[in-house]
């Protein structure tokens, strides 16, 4: 079998299975089982491909099938023009959250900071930032083991782990620090909202980082009241939120001594991150 057949046969078990991207993930898996890259896979559409990638393929297409996210089937996912590994302990990084990364180093581009991550997961946001403001330091916590033993991972696969380091954590343990800057990307989906997900979200993503509660805003209400007591005087709180949620995660800002000194919209037009500072 050639490569075109082989992605013509992907493509339309993909498309049988209600998958929409079927074409693009046929080639990107068959890219991945080749190890080569996509690009390289559609200017060679004629190598034969032997019975033991085949195999190696259908089990790919067969994840794929049964709607299992590309990220976690292929282990990494890009973002902020890196690839860093993902599991299914792990929320897969999403588009909209570089836009706070993009908006934090604009703020902090010509500052050394301590920068704390809250729920950190694959520790993407956290080292996206410090891979661009080099002097600056940080702390990622989670509380799944899982999830801080793949943010360590993506480190050293990034060699930053002399400047970030990762640990399980609760936010009601002690911090005998202060950050110059929190970030945080909290669960904020309503809990009777998640049966209602796409299922390459809610049948494989950890529930764990999306469950916000009963009105989505349980765990933004303990980074929000929790930041407070450990950020620095001048200090900054980047928070990511959900889609209509804006008026009353800033009413909780504003109760809790907060100014908020700027909003990020993402490609739909909605706010998706506060910044804000205490008020002194």
């Amino acid at each position: 079998m050639e490569v075109l057949e082989l992605i013509n046969f992907g493509s339309q078990k993909l498309k049988n299975n209600n998958i929409c991207s079927y074409r693009i993930d046929s080639e990107i898996l068959l890219a991945k089982t080749l190890n080569k890259k996509r690009e390289e896979l559609l200017i060679n559409l004629n190598q034969k491909i032997t019975p033991k990638v085949i195999g190696k393929f259908n089990k790919f297409i067969n994840r794929r099938s049964l709607n299992e996210p590309i990220a976690y089937i292929l282990k990494e996912k890009e973002f902020w023009s890196k690839k860093f590994f993902v599991n299914k302990d792990t929320l897969i990084p999403r588009p909209e959250t570089e836009l706070m990364v993009e908006k934090v180093v604009n703020i902090f581009k010509k500052k050394d900071i301590f920068i704390l991550d809250i729920g950190t997961g694959t520790g993407c946001i956290l080292l996206s930032i410090l891979s661009e403001l080099k002097g600056s330091r940080g702390i990622g916590v989670d509380i799944s083991q899982k999830a801080i033993q793949i943010a360590i991972k993506n480190s050293v696969k990034h060699n930053l782990s002399q400047r970030a380091k990762f640990y399980k954590k609760s936010l009601r343990q002690a911090y005998d620090r202060r950050f110059d800057l929190i970030v945080s990307n909290p669960p904020y989906i309503n809990k009777k909202d998640i049966k209602n997900l796409e299922d390459d979200v809610k049948k494989f993503e950890p529930k764990l980082a999306l469950d916000g509660g009963n009105d989505g805003l349980d765990v933004i209400k303990k980074v929000i009241y929790k930041s407070r007591s450990i950020l620095k005087e001048k200090g900054m709180l980047a928070l990511e939120i959900g889609n209509e949620q804006y008026q009353k995660v800033s009413n909780i800002l504003i109760s809790n001594k907060f100014k908020i000194r700027f909003t990020v919209k993402d490609y739909k037009d909605n706010v998706r991150c506060i910044l804000s500072t205490l008020r002194i």
